[in-house]
């Protein structure tokens, strides 16, 4: 089996995250996904710094409430399939997964408050 360099991340708002550096950090690193939880931006408010990190496509699920949850996965292969939510109404308009279908193995990228 190859060895995929996978990184997750609370970031606790993702635009102070990149006042701090992280875009730079990513072109550092090379994973070969990289993902973020508690994001807390809507896509409108993200940077393109952010949105096309070179090498990488993103993929985001934001909560519909301004400022609240949110994750997101920049990968450099492109998934078979991806999804936003996991198909429960009452918890989808929140922001808090998003899955990614692969050859070799099946990604989600969830985030679940403490408590």
């Amino acid at each position: 089996m190859e060895k995929l360099k996978l990184y997750s991340w609370n970031v606790n708002g993702i635009r102070a995250s990149i006042k701090k550096g992280i875009v730079e950090w990513i072109n550092k690193e090379q994973p070969d996904i990289f993902c973020t939880q508690e994001t807390k931006a809507q896509f409108h408010q993200l940077p393109e710094s952010i949105i096309n990190v070179s090498g990488y496509t993103s993929y985001w699920n934001s909560a519909e409430k301004p400022g609240y949850s949110g994750v997101s996965i920049h990968t450099r292969s492109k998934p078979e399939n991806h999804e936003n939510g996991m198909g429960a109404e009452e918890f989808d308009h929140e922001g808090r997964t998003l899955m990614m279908k692969f050859q070799n193995f099946t990604l989600y990228n969830v985030y679940f408050p403490n408590g």
